[in-house]
């Protein structure tokens, strides 16, 4: 589970008792090295399945941290890539690794729910993010997202359905998130990272009350058969 590269048990236990901000700028020198990382196999196949839509003129990438979908898309873009992420050493790090392909790249210090942008993107993804939104917060975000969409343009992004109890899944990531309840109960700022999030189908009802069409696809082999990735198009209106 842990690169010899990645942090020890003492950064991590300090990145925990930081707020999810600080956190993350504690973590991102190491942050590659880690689990938490979307994995080069998920992004590899994204990026496979997005050539359809080659050119895009321009990308948003939502919490994109270290900018790692952003090496991976990089070459399908043609225009602009704009990432946006809450933490500046996340940020940091991603300014620091050059990206392919010809695209202007800029990146933003921003809250994924308050986006600072109009609807000038062709395209919009998050990536291993979204176990940093409240369930209550979703829609908001959404919104945000589908506000910085050109009409037609889409949101891509991986999730799953819940596992079942029977799984061994279901009951770490249960007893993960009631660890994070109680440390967030106790310690001051919180630090939001829950599993079991933007799961299908509630976010595929949620996309589609806010005007999306939304096509499910099973792109992935084993051991990640169960991922699921989410084109999301926003409609004309």
């Amino acid at each position: 589970m842990f690169h010899p590269k990645g942090p020890s048990l003492i950064e991590l236990a300090r990145q925990w008792l930081a707020s999810t901000e600080r956190g993350y700028d504690l973590l991102a020198p190491k942050f590659d090295y880690t689990p938490f990382r979307t994995p080069d196999s998920i992004l590899s196949t994204v990026a496979e399945l997005l050539q359809q839509y080659a050119p895009i003129s321009s990308l948003l990438d939502v919490c994109c941290g270290t900018g790692a979908a952003i090496q991976w898309l990089g070459p399908l873009c043609c225009h602009r890539i704009v990432g946006i992420d809450m933490s500046a050493g996340m940020l940091e790090i991603a300014r620091s690794t050059p990206a392919p392909g010809n695209a202007k790249i800029e990146l933003v210090r921003g809250n994924a729910l308050d986006i600072p942008f109009g609807p000038i993107f062709d395209l919009a993804v998050c990536f291993g993010a979204f176990g940093h939104i409240l369930p209550h917060d979703e829609p908001r975000l959404i919104r945000q997202i589908a506000g910085s969409l050109k009409p037609g343009g889409r949101f891509v992004f991986v999730s799953s359905g819940m596992p079942p109890k029977s799984s061994n899944v279901y009951w770490f990531s249960r007893a993960f998130n009631a660890v994070m309840h109680l440390r967030n109960w106790v310690v001051k700022p919180p630090f939001v990272m829950y599993y079991l999030t933007f799961l299908l189908p509630k976010v595929k009802w949620l996309l589609e009350d806010v005007g999306f069409t939304v096509e499910v696809l099973q792109p992935f082999d084993k051991p990640l058969e169960k991922l699921r990735l989410v084109i999301a198009t926003r409609g004309s209106c």
